[in-house]
This record gives C-alpha cells, structure tokens and sequence, in this order.
C-alpha cells in the first residue's frame, strides 16, 4: 500500500493573486505531489495549501514552495489578523494511510535541514519538538510577541531555532514545521462584531480566560475576528483532535453562546480539508438529536453540510474538501464497478478469473439488496406509516451486509490471483521448493477465508432476522422480489461454499480444514432453512390476504 502524508504550509500572504498562484504552482509541479486545496483569506493575509503525496515528495514540494514565497513575500511589509512568526508560517506534516508519526517526525526534520541549506531558520513543534515542552505549540512559538517579537527573541539561546542561523532574517521570520494528528481549522460565523466572536472562542477554547478559568471544548484553540470581505465576524478554531472536540459539539457550543449573547449564527466554514469520520460523525449527531432516518453515506454528508452550514461562505464539495474522497482513486481492476454486459463478458472468458466467487458474492450482494428494495418500498407512504418502526429496525443490518458483500466481488478474484502467482514461484532448489509451498499454503488460506466471508456475512443472523420480519409485515407488492432475493442469498451463499471446499482440499492444516469445513456447513444450512421460512411466509400471507 502507498505511503500517503497531507502537508499543510501557511503562507503569510493572502491578498496577491500571482503570489498565491505561483507558490501553488510550485507544489503541483513537484513530481509526486497531487494539491488538493488552496484557500486565501485577504482579512488574515494567509493562505492555507493543502497536498499530499509519499514522504520524500511532500518534504520537496514544501521546500519548493518556500523557494518561490523567499522573493515574493516580505514579513517587514505584512499585516493581517492571523497570527504568524513568518512568510511561510507553519508546515506541518500529518500521516494520512500507511504512514507513522515517526515518519512525519522525519519528514519535518528533512525539511528543517533543507530550509537551513537556503538559509531560513525553522522551529520544530508537535511530534516533532526537541529542544523542551516550553516550545511545543505554536501559541509558545510565537509568543505574545510574534513575528514583531522575534529580533529580541532569538538573541536568547532557549530561543534559538532548531535548523538554520540563529540570527533574525527579518524578510522572513522563522517557520514552524512538525508533525501532527489530523486538525480541523474551522470558523463558526457570527453576524455581529469581533467582540461578541472572541467572548464566545474564550468560552468554548481549552484554554478559556486564563487560569482557573478553563473553556468548555478540550483540545480547542480560538480566537475572535472580524472578516472584512464577509462583513461578519468569526469564531476562529482549531480542532486539534476531532474523536475529543468534535465539529458538531463545537458548532452547537458556539450557537449556545451566541443565543445567551443576542446575536445570530450564521453557518460556518472548514478550512483546508476535513476527514470524512468528522463529517459522519455531525451527520449521525443530527440524526439522532432530529429522529432521522438515514443510511446513504451522500446523504448524510449532505445533511451534515446543511446543519454546520458549510456552503456559507463559498461552496463546499465534498469530492474535494473531503480529505478521504479528495485522494481516493478507483481501485485497479475493480469488478464491481464493471457495467454488468462487462462483468458477464469478463466471467465468460477464457481466464480463471473471475470465476464462481465473484459470482457468488454478486449473487449474495443482489439477493440482499432485493431484501433492502422491499424495505424501502414498505416505507415513506402514508398507506405504510404504521410500518416505520419496522423498516426503521429492519433496514440497517441489511443494509450493512450490502455494503460489505460488494468488495468481496473483487476481492475473491484478488486472492485467487496470488495464490496464481505462488505457483508460478522457483523450485530448483529445496529452499526454494519450501519457500513457494509454505506461499501456496498461506494463498489457499487466503482464498478459502474470502468465500467464508461470503458465507458469514449472506448468514449474518441480525440480518435475517429482518429479512424474516420484512416478510411477515412488508409490501407484499414485493413478495417475488423478496422471493428472488432470498434464494439468490441462499445461492451465492452455497457458491461461496463450492468455494471454500475445493480450496480446503490442498491445504495441509487439518484441523484449521476441519474448523472451516463446519462453520461452512452451519452457515449453509442455516441460510436454507431461514430461505424456507421466508417462503413459507410469504406464501401464508398471499393466501390469507387474498380473502
């Protein structure tokens, strides 16, 4: 799997459109880099980029950035409302998927003795830090003094910087780069002044008004402004760990406070990108507060933008403001994403794969949807409103089991393909001849264990146990559909078995053979006995309700 770290770099610099441009330019001309989001605020004078890449590239597209900002920005001529210590303020690494902390400890360390090769001094914060806990955050970098502070501050050696001269270079100031978790910049807007916003980010901040007097949000930073080209102020945060203080809790505080003060809330706005967890967790915090009923992942992205109130200030598209949807890629030879004439033609030709696993997990996949179509058509009309509670219950375990059963289309072929590629390894020599058995052993587990999963999640107990429910008490308009349905579970489900027990027969572990060879069986009858039960239900209800 590809190593993937977000860099995040602060320009002080949001009011020149060729400035912008070209360190923008920079980062998406570096090989490696994908530049995901440039957001510039003229009241603060900054601009926040957002890329992402391997480690090595993320380290040079940051230092490339800087090479371009050196000429271009001059900290002596600056102003603005957010505070900063430098052109380039801070740049931050953060590990997005199959990367540690450490690595982005390393990825700021490459980039701190890179700067210090051009000549710029760097702090090093977070994860990062090394020279002591009184320098670990960008509020005790920068001090009560910040950039204007930094000449006087540097002359003291608890203050020199980590990589680069020691003395002040005054066009510049002195970035901070480290490595952090995922933080959400985020701004709650208020339609009233800069004062009623900072009385609200000293209630809501950890920090609050100092001490013995602590805020209400853990892991929060505010501060209040007033965005001149908005005309409204803003609550201005950083969420430095979203699972603690969430977007939604922070929101609704906000609004708490703004209600006590007589002034409006006026939606809010994300900077940079956001996780996709964060946007789920405020969709189900509203679903749950407002007695929804909502099981798309789209849709409840959408409610989510709606009640922040996301699309604000400008627009916010979640392919791209989303960090997980902005650097998704389709997965290579992903079969479920194959029209069917495609899919049909792939399985009728003269190849391996895909093969009687695929199909069974399609089989399983569709039959389950046909048990969800007939939920749905037992819900929303009036003739059926004394069913919600019913498909309200019975909906999400199936619903679960469709959105699992999908990728295992792909995924059987997946591990087919490596056990294909263990037998085509060397046998010359008797290392040799171990070394590929033991890797055809563990494909064939890995090939047995993909049907199984098919196996357990077409028998999966809660779902059937609304499968049983829809049938006793759902539209019978759909009673054939469900029919269908049930039969194509209980078909992918016994292909799936084929499956299993032709891989079984070459594996040399009897007993993990023998405990696979019975759960198969437990799963397989009771799929038949569940399908049996739904069919005599139906057939039940079609008689009396005839009468």
């Amino acid at each position: 799997m590809a190593k993937l770290v977000e860099c995040v770099p602060n320009f002080s610099e949001g009011r020149n459109p060729s400035v912008i441009e070209a360190i923008s330019a920079a980062i998406r001309d570096t090989p490696g880099c994908t530049l995901l989001d440039v957001d510039p605020g003229q009241s603060t004078n900054r601009t926040v980029y957002t890329f992402v890449g391997d480690p090595e590239s993320v380290v040079a597209g940051a230092i490339n950035a800087a090479k371009v900002a050196r000429p271009l920005i001059d900290m002596r001529k600056h102003s603005g409302a957010h505070p900063r210590n430098a052109a380039m303020d801070v740049c931050p690494f953060v590990p997005v998927a199959n990367v540690t902390m450490e690595e982005c400890v390393q990825c700021a360390h490459k980039f701190g003795k890179a700067m210090a090769e051009i000549g710029l001094p760097c702090y090093l914060y977070e994860a990062a830090c090394a020279k002591g806990e009184y320098r670990r955050t960008l509020r005790q970098l920068r001090g009560e003094g910040e950039y204007e502070g930094l000449a006087e501050k540097l002359k003291k050696p608890e203050w020199a910087p980590d990589y680069g001269p020691t003395a002040f270079v005054p066009e510049w100031g002195v970035t901070a780069t480290g490595a952090r978790n995922f933080l959400i910049a985020y701004n709650v807007n208020i339609l009233s002044t800069k004062e009623h916003a900072h009385r609200i980010a000293l209630n809501i901040r950890e920090q609050g008004r100092g001490e013995g007097q602590p805020g209400r949000c853990k892991l929060v930073k505010a501060i209040g402004w007033f965005v001149d080209e908005l005309n409204m102020a803003q609550v201005s945060i950083n969420l430095d760990d979203y699972k603690v203080s969430s977007l939604h809790t922070v929101f609704e505080e906000c609004k708490k406070d703004a209600n006590e003060l007589g002034v409006a809330v006026a939606g809010s706005e994300i900077v940079g990108l956001v996780p996709l967890e964060a946007i789920l967790m405020a969709a189900e915090y509203y679903i749950e507060k407002e007695k929804l009923f909502i099981m798309d992942r789209d849709t409840k992205i959408r409610l989510a933008i709606e009640r922040l109130g996301l699309n604000s200030v400008k627009q916010f598209d979640p392919k791209k403001r989303i960090i997980d949807l902005a650097v998704a890629k389709p997965k290579a030879n992903d079969l479920s994403h194959l029209t069917v004439e495609a899919f049909i033609s792939s399985v009728a030709a003269r190849t391996s794969a895909p093969g009687g696993g695929s199909v069974s997990a399609l089989a399983a996949s569709l039959g389950m949807g046909l048990a969800q179509m007939m939920g749905w058509m037992s819900w929303g009309n009036k003739k059926w409103e004394h069913l919600e509670e019913n498909v309200r219950r019975c909906l999400p375990p199936i619903n679960a089991q469709v959105n699992q059963l999908v990728p295992q289309i792909t995924s059987d072929t997946e591990a087919f393909n490596q056990y294909m590629e263990a037998l085509k390894l060397p046998k010359d020599t008797e290392e040799q001849k171990v070394a590929r058995e033991n890797a055809m052993q563990l494909g064939l587990k890995q090939a047995t264990e993909v049907p199984l999963t098919t196996m357990r999640l077409g028998a999966n107990r809660d779902a059937w146990k609304s499968i049983l429910e829809l049938a006793q008490v759902g539209n019978m308009s759909c009673r054939s559909d469900l029919e269908v349905g049930v039969k194509m579970i209980e078909t992918g489900v016994w292909g799936a078995m084929c499956n299993v027990l032709i891989n079984v027969e070459s594996i040399k572990d009897k007993d993990y053979v023998e405990n696979i060879k019975k759960e198969s069986q437990t799963h397989m009858q009771f799929v038949q006995e569940s399908v049996q039960q739904v069919i005599r239900i139906l057939e039940e209800r079609g008689k009396t309700e005839k009468k």
